[in-house]
């Protein structure tokens, strides 16, 4: 077959090879050739992108395993950059890095097939096209040309492709329609007449335009605790999720991805573990969306690249995945893209870098590993789209440290990108701790922009959340007392402090994202769990302070266990039942100050 279709390319010939190492390939006789151009290579029709030109010879990065391709193989050129489809039939599809169905691969057999070339979209299945636009109407580039009900709950819109526009000659009816049925046609003077399809292809490594971009002030809300209310991020904002092997990176991006209240999620598995994604895989089709009771995968697209596969490809699935992420942002959905992991994409960098003998930097990386990263990221956003919607895509990165040292240059250069940093501890997951998040380590710079969303549930957000950091810290300054004069030393109010930070570390950041009850936290749970505990100090200080009451008393009452059970026992709709636990506080308190009067 290959053979064949090798004679239809024979007149696209563009170079021929003259050295291999890896996925790098040296082509000679190098024309008609572009930067970024897609070829095919050898007679095995490898997918391999453009990534230098110098006089007659080319260098090109090859995403396939090379094993038999040998200099003086053909070089064939295709004329476009890697890009991908995007139309009807993203979501639930599971991808490799450079957007080819894994799905129906695996006819194929479970590993890929060298030269595999099979269509993103289903080019069979037909799909209930609706137009919301006459002919005679003035299109550009990013309008809406019509919708499609591309599941239960996600309505895809059908788009003109951003460098399109023209005039509407002619509209197809609303009926069933093919991907690739022409579903409109535009004139323009300049570009003549265009056939627009319900999809199109965009370059992977250009970003898609937009009018404007905000900051960003409304916050993503997750279900997790300890990152809404401590370390929140803005939709269209950027996060990085640091930590070792075992500190729970993939169950915390579950966890995202289950309760955000994102419209898509895009999950890029980007050269983790087989068994890892394995478990992506397993776990994702059976997670059940909260609020529509339907499977997630309904409103996910999972990109998948292991560790095994070709390192060019890895690079190229983190691109994939934004890609198809600033696409749904195009039609005003507020999309979350989660990227396990970066360090992973890193390392291919540097692997290809050193392949290509370009000079190291810091600890082997390219010297423009800060740039990449950058570039990436800037990607994010909270935009005005070009039909005139809003909409949003936020990116959360987990980061996989050497050792978890932080220290590390692609640590390094993603916290200087990065406005929310959630640093997971070794040694709160030995403890059992879950989330991982240290509070001490992380960071949130969209504390302030997202207050204004936090006041529509509590005005006195702030002061609650910096009155919990505020005990948090003391904490860890008073353990490392600790450490060198001993607990008995410490006086009976720094003695409280220990004790109410230890109530706030386990019923408030400690989170079991397997417990029916606990797994989400709604916005007014947090703020009652946060002020309840804090009336538990304000009301056990004054104990302390004004009737000389011993904190071992203290931690004998009955309602401080009570607290701590309330976010695996009081559910998220029964609120009234925190009131009544405070009620008690109240009362056990008065007994005290009566016994001490």
């Amino acid at each position: 077959m290959a053979e064949i279709v090798k004679s239809e390319l024979l007149e696209n010939v563009v170079g021929v090879i003259e050295e291999i190492n890896g996925p790098i390939a040296i082509v000679k006789e190098v024309r008609n050739l572009k930067m970024m151009e897609v070829v095919k290579v050898s007679k095995h029709l490898l997918i391999g992108e453009v990534i230098s030109l110098s006089g007659d010879k080319a260098v090109i990065q090859i995403y396939e395993n090379t094993s038999g391709v040998r200099p003086g193989d053909y070089v064939y050129g295709t004329g476009e950059p890697l890009s991908v489809e995007l139309g009807p039939g993203l979501l639930s599809k599971i991808y490799d890095g450079i957007q080819r169905p894994l799905d129906e691969i695996y006819e194929y057999g479970i590993f890929i097939p060298r030269g595999v070339d099979l269509p993103s979209l289903n080019r069979e299945k037909v799909w209930n096209f609706k137009p919301l636009v006459n002919e005679g109407d003035i299109l550009k580039g990013g309008s809406i040309i019509g919708e499609v009900p591309e599941t239960s709950r996600i309505i895809h819109k059908i788009l003109v492709p951003p460098d399109r526009s023209g005039k509407v000659v002619y509209i197809a009816k609303e009926g069933q329609y093919k991907v690739d049925d022409v579903i409109c046609i535009l004139e323009d003077p300049i570009r003549g007449r265009q056939e627009l399809k319900m999809y199109h292809k965009w370059p992977v490594k250009i970003a898609r335009p937009i009018n404007n971009k905000f900051i960003p002030s409304e916050a993503m809300f997750t279900g997790q605790r300890v990152i809404d209310f401590l370390f929140p991020i803005a939709r269209g904002g950027t996060a990085s999720i640091p930590g070792g092997f075992g500190t729970g990176k993939t169950v915390t991006q579950h966890q995202l991805a289950r309760w955000s209240d994102a419209d898509i999620i895009i999950y890029v598995g980007c050269g983790e573990r087989g068994n890892e994604i394995t478990e992506v895989l397993e776990d994702f089709p059976k997670l059940v969306d909260p609020k529509t009771g339907k499977p997630l995968m309904e409103r996910t697209v999972i990109i998948a690249n292991t560790s095994n596969m070709p390192v060019t490809a890895r690079e190229a699935s983190i691109y994939t995945g934004i890609t198809i992420g600033e696409y749904f942002r195009d039609m005003g959905y507020n999309v979350a893209l989660m990227a396990d992991s970066t360090s992973r994409w890193a390392e291919a960098l540097r692997e290809l870098s050193g392949r290509l003998e370009e000079m190291p930097a810091e600890e082997g990386f390219p010297a423009y590993l800060g740039s990449r990263l950058a570039a990436f990221y800037e990607r994010a956003g909270f935009v005005e789209t070009l039909s005139g919607l809003k909409g949003s895509l936020t990116l959360i990165g987990a980061v996989s440290p050497a050792g978890g040292d932080f220290s590390e240059p692609v640590t390094q250069n993603t916290k200087r990108f990065t406005k929310c940093f959630w640093a997971l501890d070794k040694s709160l997951a030995s403890q059992r701790h879950f989330p991982s998040i240290n509070w001490m380590l992380s960071y949130s710079f969209y504390v302030d922009m997202v207050s204004e969303w936090w006041n529509k549930v509590d005005p006195n957000y702030k002061e609650l959340r910096q009155r919990i950091m505020d005990i948090l810290i003391r904490e860890d300054r008073l353990q490392k007392i600790v450490k060198i004069i001993g607990l008995d030393a410490l006086p009976q109010s720094e003695r409280l402090i220990l004790e109410i930070a230890r109530v706030i570390r386990i019923g408030f950041l400690q989170q079991v994202a397997y417990d029916k009850i606990d797994s989400y936290c709604s916005p007014e749970k947090q703020i009652k769990m946060a002020k309840i505990i804090l009336k538990l100090y304000d009301l056990s200080h004054d104990l302390v302070v004004n009737y000389r009451v011993p904190v071992s008393e203290i931690q004998n009452m009955k309602s401080i266990s009570e607290i701590m059970r309330i976010k695996i026992e009081v559910p998220n709709d029964q609120l009234e039942k925190i009131d009544e636990i405070e009620k008690i506080l109240v009362e056990e308190v008065e007994k005290i100050k009566e016994r001490y009067s």
